[in-house]
């Protein structure tokens, strides 16, 4: 693996099913066809997501290949003829792939991804899109919501001893600085993709030692430029604290800094805020107090309402796993055939409105005010479609269609961005940075109310009129008698 995490060849991490519908039609397997990636809800009680995980998916795709022993193992578990197994040796990926970029806010029902070309191909890399962008998209969005709930402080990741394992801590990590984080104690994924790395000592440091005094000395002694010492192995009022102001103003006589004190039990409102009296009495008004100890948004933002003296947080398991709502739910659905050079709209009806796809080779646009460039409305538009920004736009709820306003003095963005043409890569790669100051942006173009946590003011995403009636349509024409 390398420094950016490629050199996987994940061509074999997929759904059985791929292979039996890709292996099930040798009369026009080449077909071209439209796939949309896109999620239904949002996760955790919001309204949008971050984009995150295209790098992993450019990737996977450049890599894709059968080895001799992959085909050797499917010969052996599929009815697969030889036919088939000597296309999938000469598998080369020749679609062309259309993605918003990494940081980017999207919504419900707005693909994230659209790959068009051969039917054989397109299907074939279902499974494995959803997986590298279903995760990271949802932990960079956990991460967005616990670091906005934060309010500026620092938010260090700590959950890879959380993770559903090894793939899960690293891109898990990775997602979350997209997201927010400042940092992350997970050394791999800092060298892999340059996260600043933090760390402190745990409890049994403090165990092993004769006293707690005595752990706190030998590691200021080894760390004088980087200590924090944990104050909660025995007891945090009448122990911790008073050892580490010991110990903090041998440091100060030294010419150094405690830098920290970590709580990570107890009642973290209160503690903290007594903290924060003993260490300004004894005049370490400098150092800085962690919380960690199962933090999630929605506790950050109750302890920040009562006021609690709390200036980093460590957050763990509810946020490389996101805790609350464990999968984003993203699907990869067929919206377009091209028949003798004509592209011919699919749809999906469902009894579940939600799950009714929206039909045609289609364009995500947003609208941002001229002056303020604030987020007005997205328009899931069919690809051929313009917009005149010189006059006033009409537009309207998808479902609820008498709700309707018209914008004007905006611009339109496309979210939309090319990334492979007939399997070439023509994207240039943002560094993490450049991703994270994209989130940073984007958030900018929505207001507060938008950005609640619970119960947030709706963002509309409308369909253009002309996909509207083409959906309409669509959904009558599937079901009326056959």
């Amino acid at each position: 693996m390398n420094k950016k995490g490629s050199g996987h060849n994940l061509t074999m991490l997929t759904d059985f099913y791929e292979l039996t519908m890709i292996s099930s039609d040798d009369i026009n397997p080449d077909q071209e066809v439209v796939f949309d990636l896109y999620y239904r809800k949002a996760p955790c009680g919001g309204q949008f997501a971050i984009a995150a995980g295209l790098e992993q998916a450019i990737d996977y795709l450049q890599n894709l290949t059968f080895t001799e022993e992959d085909l050797a193992y499917l010969k052996q578990v599929g009815d697969f003829d030889d036919a088939f197994l000597e296309r999938l040796r000469h598998f080369t990926f020749t679609c062309d792939v259309y993605a918003v970029p990494e940081g980017t806010i999207v919504f419900p029902g707005e693909p994230l991804m659209r790959v068009q070309g051969p039917w054989f191909q397109a299907q074939f890399v279902e499974t494995a899109l959803l997986l590298l962008l279903n995760h990271q998209t949802l932990i960079a969005t956990k991460s967005y919501r616990i670091t906005h709930a934060a309010k500026g402080d620092v938010v260090l990741e700590f959950g890879t001893r959380r993770a559903q394992g090894a793939d899960a801590a690293l891109y898990g990590t990775r997602a979350s600085y997209i997201g927010g984080c400042h940092g992350t104690a997970n050394v791999m994924a800092g060298k892999l993709f340059d996260i600043p790395v933090r760390g402190t000592h745990s409890h049994s440091w403090v165990q092993r030692q004769k006293t707690e005094l005595d752990a706190f000395r030998l590691y200021a002694d080894k760390h004088p430029d980087n200590c924090i010492l944990l104050v909660d192995t025995y007891d945090v009022i009448h122990s911790g604290i008073p050892n580490a102001i010991k110990v903090g103003l041998e440091l100060k006589q030294k010419g150094y800094t405690l830098r920290g004190i970590r709580i990570d039990s107890g009642d973290l409102a209160y503690l903290s805020k007594q903290a924060r009296k003993m260490l300004d009495e004894a005049g370490l008004t400098e150092t800085k107090i962690v919380a960690s100890s199962d933090l999630d948004e929605y506790l950050i933002r109750d302890l920040k309402a009562q006021g609690a003296a709390i200036d980093m947080w460590g957050v763990g398991t509810n946020l490389i796993t996101s805790h609350d709502c464990p999968s984003l739910g993203g699907v990869y659905k067929i919206s377009a055939i091209r028949d003798q050079g004509e592209w011919i709209p699919k749809i999906k009806v469902s009894e579940n409105p939600k799950k009714i796809t929206n039909p045609g080779v289609k364009k995500v646009v947003r609208l941002h005010d001229r002056e303020t460039n604030r987020a007005l409305v997205d328009l899931i538009m069919l690809e051929h479609e313009t917009i005149d920004e010189s006059k006033p736009l009409e537009v309207f709820d998808p479902v609820d269609t008498w709700k309707r306003k018209v914008v004007q003095n905006f611009k339109v963005r496309e979210l939309l961005q090319p990334v492979f043409k007939k399997g070439k890569l023509v994207y240039d790669l943002p560094s993490l940075e450049q991703i994270r100051d994209r989130v940073k942006k984007e958030l900018q173009a929505f207001s507060e109310e938008q950005k609640r946590l619970t119960y947030p003011h709706k963002y509309h995403v409308d369909l253009s009129e002309e996909l509207w009636h083409l959906k309409q349509k669509m959904i009558r024409e599937a079901r009326s008698p056959k």
